[in-house]
């Protein structure tokens, strides 16, 4: 059995009560939610509604209904930038964002919003000093990677909230690294506009996430469609989270997102993540101990996301990416990650690196596995 140290991608393998949740779902009730008053479709939409209102316990949402379901973070932050931003605005972000922004800033500059990048140092931080400098009057927004997909860089988030709030500056946080390995509190961290992948650290299905929108923040659906209900209004409705949710939700999926967040909530986040902590600990010693190893990012786990990123010395990642799948059946990601500006941050372009992620479900024998198979190959 390969060992799976790609959990920055996807969780793998996912708790039993997920894949029994789906499976129960697919087989009892995979009926339309919202779309009857028969009782399979009344019961498929509870599901819908408990599972919105697992996901705003869990990151301090008061109004469930500021919770739009999407398949991925991808969609739920594009759902917020082009549910936003307009011709003429102007949005500040950094260098450490992932092709899910940089991609639809770059479509939105081409449409006339003005796109400012703070520079991050070469550990992957962006100095929260920075940030008010760039955010002149007139800023719309600011959109924030929490926690690096390629360093596992964590950002200050609980400072730049709050600034600002007080600022007047709708603040959006990539959560596609952060959610389900650290604390976030929308209400705490004051933020407008939240994006979440259900399917890495929260153990849900591929295919699920949402945007939590602030109360008092109208966005633009991104599509428009079927809800439900007002089906006599040629116009979409006002009211969330149908603005946003046009067409069958993925109610399997939902069930077994809602079951990966209870599961989250009976182990506790603190336990998972001083388990994930401390098999990335390992992993960072036994490496910082290797001749041509070079490591990226801050090396201190506590305040150090799921994803690892090295290379050894003249040797290119993807070919000990492929030597240690092929040889010593140790599953990582290698090259850009989908985030070429993070890498021109850390100097790593265009080569990338090798990236390991260890997960709840890895064990210190895996990650012991890891080394030795790194160490053969750099020898």
């Amino acid at each position: 059995m390969p060992i799976y140290l790609d959990n920055a991608a996807t969780s793998f393998p996912k708790p039993s009560q997920v894949i029994e949740a789906v499976e129960k779902t697919l087989r009892l009730n995979a009926a339309n939610p919202g779309r009857g008053g028969h009782q399979l479709s009344l019961q498929a939409g509870r599901l819908v509604m408990e599972c919105r209102e697992t996901m705003a316990r869990f990151f301090g949402v008061d109004d469930s209904t500021r919770i739009a379901f999407t398949a991925n973070a991808t969609e739920a932050i594009n759902l917020g930038l082009f549910g936003v931003l307009q011709p003429g605005d102007r949005v500040v972000t950094t260098s450490m964002e992932h092709n899910a922004v940089v991609r639809p800033l770059r479509a939105l500059s081409d449409r006339g919003v003005e796109v400012v990048r703070v520079m991050a140092d070469t550990q992957g931080f962006v100095n929260p000093v920075a940030i008010p400098k760039a955010c002149i009057p007139g800023t719309r927004l600011l959109m924030v990677n929490h926690c690096s997909n390629v360093t596992g860089t964590l950002q200050a988030i609980e400072e730049i909230g709050p600034w600002c709030r007080k600022q007047g500056i709708i603040f959006m946080v990539d959560a596609a690294q952060s959610a389900g390995i650290f604390s976030i509190d929308v209400e705490e961290m004051a933020i407008d506009l939240l994006a979440v992948p259900g399917h890495k650290s929260l153990f849900g299905p591929p295919g699920t996430g949402f945007l939590y929108v602030r109360p008092g923040l109208d966005l633009q659906p991104l599509l428009y469609g079927g809800t439900g209900n007002f089906s006599q209004s040629a116009t979409q409705p006002v009211e969330m989270p149908e603005r946003l949710e046009s067409g069958t939700l993925n109610t399997i999926g939902l069930a077994g997102l809602k079951a990966g967040v209870e599961f989250l909530e009976a182990c506790g986040l603190e336990h998972v993540r001083n388990h994930e902590r401390e098999l990335l600990h390992q992993l960072i010693n036994g490496l910082t101990g290797l001749d041509g190893v070079v490591l990226y990012g801050p090396l201190g786990s506590a305040q150090h996301g799921g994803a690892l990123s090295f290379n050894i010395k003249n040797m290119d990642p993807a070919l000990l990416g492929f030597r240690l799948d092929r040889e010593y059946g140790i599953c990582c990601r290698v090259g850009l990650h989908c985030a070429p500006e993070a890498h021109g941050s850390i100097g790593t372009l265009p080569e990338g690196t090798v990236r390991l992620s260890p997960g709840y479900f890895n064990t210190a024998d895996d990650i012991e596995q890891a080394l030795s198979a790194i160490r053969a190959i750099s020898q």
